[in-house]
């Protein structure tokens, strides 16, 4: 008897465990280094669709850079696609770029994690070298004062044409 108590506990705790983790997905927390590992190895950011209107390079101002790209992961597309606003789950990335349109400067994404970040829209920001140095990342209060004349947008600024 005691071993079948066992057995439906462990049985049990198993089941548990991998419900646990097939309801997280494949999303990554919050973690900046954990976040570079996901959009440059586990989900490369680069074989994501481009943000509708946006199928190139195009100029862009301070800070982000002089020319950008700028990609957006399936959830970021749906919603852009629907008229709704960014789910949980959501990356935008831009690739900014140097005024010769091809000099790598900085790879700076937006992440919409739900309870993350009530004060900046639920987004993780981050800003990352090319080579992945963190420069920024979580709540930055300079991505948070740019984008909250945007609140009404998703703080997003960039539309879909």
């Amino acid at each position: 008897m005691k071993r079948l108590v066992v057995l439906l506990t462990v049985t049990c705790m198993l089941v548990f465990g991998m419900a646990m983790m097939a309801s997280s997905g494949d999303m990554p927390s919050t973690d900046a280094g954990e976040f570079w590992t996901y959009i440059t190895q586990t989900n490369p950011y680069q074989k994501w669709g481009k943000w509708p209107g946006y199928p190139g390079i195009y100029p862009g101002k301070s800070p982000h850079g002089a020319y950008l790209k700028l990609f957006a992961n399936a959830p970021a597309l749906k919603a852009l696609k629907e008229g709704k606003p960014m789910p949980e789950g959501a990356i935008v990335i831009k690739e900014n770029y140097g005024k010769d349109q091809k000099t790598l400067m900085a790879i700076t994404p937006m992440y919409k994690v739900n309870g993350y970040n009530l004060e900046g829209g639920d987004w993780f920001w981050g800003k990352y070298g090319k080579d992945g140095t963190i420069m920024a990342s979580g709540k930055p209060k300079g991505c948070i004062k740019c984008h909250a004349v945007k609140k009404d947008s998703d703080w997003l600024f960039t539309e879909p044409k």
